[in-house]
């Protein structure tokens, strides 16, 4: 029996939205070249670190430490205005490879709301640009999107991003597109030119799947061991004595959540989690890895729930789950400032 306890799947309905998203894309398109992810990835701009030592302080008492790492550079690893929050990869695409995708929220405590962004990092280059993902207008408009997007899921060319209290917000990886603006204060578009706080790239929403229950979304993943495949969320709680709860809806060979009629889309499966304070999960050929945060000095935990419940050693500030399938790695990225690494343990 499985450590993992059934619960009603009710609760994790989710209602497709696509509405008022084309005409922006569309205005976009008009405005701005179009751009494929090579291209961000030959042009990346910051340079990470394989296994740095400035990563090592998100390790803490963390025995063994992880198998491999990247290092964010000095001023993203320093930065308070941004925190890393999701993390996907091409192994969850299924693009092939070795692309990984950061979510990351802006604190508007340092400034004027910036929403929120991805970093696209090229293990192989070691290089990596941040993208800011938007909502377009019909008009051409822009603007940034105000949510805490704490988790991240990739699946053929959709990116998943959660949303904690509306469900899911869908990004094309094949609509993204160069601004011609360069004024780092101002986001928008004005006299026929568009700016982005500075942002050389900016990836608009193209639809949404929002939520009908009482579920939220915390954190996001994908199961290539299921059949079909599954899109994965879960909730973050850290109430004494109270559980979140994760589910599974099966996807598409689109990318798409397997919808019925009027576009709802139900849970597969849906389980509570038997620990507090989970910030990713995933599961991995019928086993469960999930992300238990510790705080922002203490070492976090990495339980691996089967027909028992084991617990490893995580860095400080573990965060969203994804796996490299041929590599047999768990991947994740700690979010507090001097500490911040994306790093693989073994599954």
């Amino acid at each position: 029996m499985s450590a993992m306890t059934a619960v009603a799947v009710e609760p994790f309905e989710l209602k497709w939205n696509g509405d008022g998203f084309e005409a922006g894309i569309l205005a976009l398109g008009k405005d701005l070249k179009r751009v494929p992810l090579d291209e961000v990835l030959d042009k990346a701009n910051r340079v990470s670190k394989r296994k740095g030592a400035a990563g090592t302080g998100a390790f803490g008492s963390m025995k063994p430490k992880p198998v491999d790492w990247y290092c964010f550079d000095a001023d993203d690893n320093a930065t308070r205005e941004w925190y890393p929050q999701g993390l996907t990869c091409a192994s969850d695409a299924g693009t092939g490879g070795n692309v990984f995708v950061v979510s990351w929220y802006h604190d508007p405590s340092s400034g004027a709301e910036r929403g929120i962004r991805l970093s696209f990092l090229d293990a192989a280059s070691l290089r990596y640009r941040h993208v800011l993902l938007v909502t377009a207008r019909a008009d051409g408009n822009i603007a940034p999107i105000n949510i805490h997007a704490g988790g991240v899921a990739w699946y053929d060319g959709l990116l998943y991003v959660a949303d904690t209290s509306r469900g899911l917000r869908v990004f094309d990886i094949r609509h993204i597109y160069e601004i011609d603006g360069d004024d780092k204060n101002t986001i928008g578009k004005k006299s026929g030119v568009h700016n982005a706080f500075g942002y050389r790239y900016v990836m608009p929403q193209t639809g949404a799947w929002v939520s009908t229950g009482t579920a939220t979304f915390s954190f996001a993943a994908i199961d290539r061991s299921t059949e079909p495949d599954s899109l994965i969320s879960g909730e973050y709680v850290d109430t004494p004595g109270k559980f979140g709860r994760v589910a599974r809806w099966p996807l598409t060979s689109d990318g798409s959540l397997r919808a019925g009629a009027g576009g709802t889309a139900s849970a597969l499966d849906a389980y509570r989690l038997p620990e507090t304070k989970i910030q990713g999960a995933l599961t991995y050929n019928g086993t469960w890895y999930l992300s238990q945060a510790g705080g922002s000095t203490k070492n976090g935990t990495l339980v691996v729930v089967g027909d028992t419940i084991k617990k490893r050693p995580y860095p400080v500030g573990p965060e969203d789950l994804t796996c490299v399938r041929d590599k047999k790695t768990l991947w994740s990225v700690t979010e507090f400032a001097g500490r911040r690494v994306v790093y693989g343990v073994p599954l």
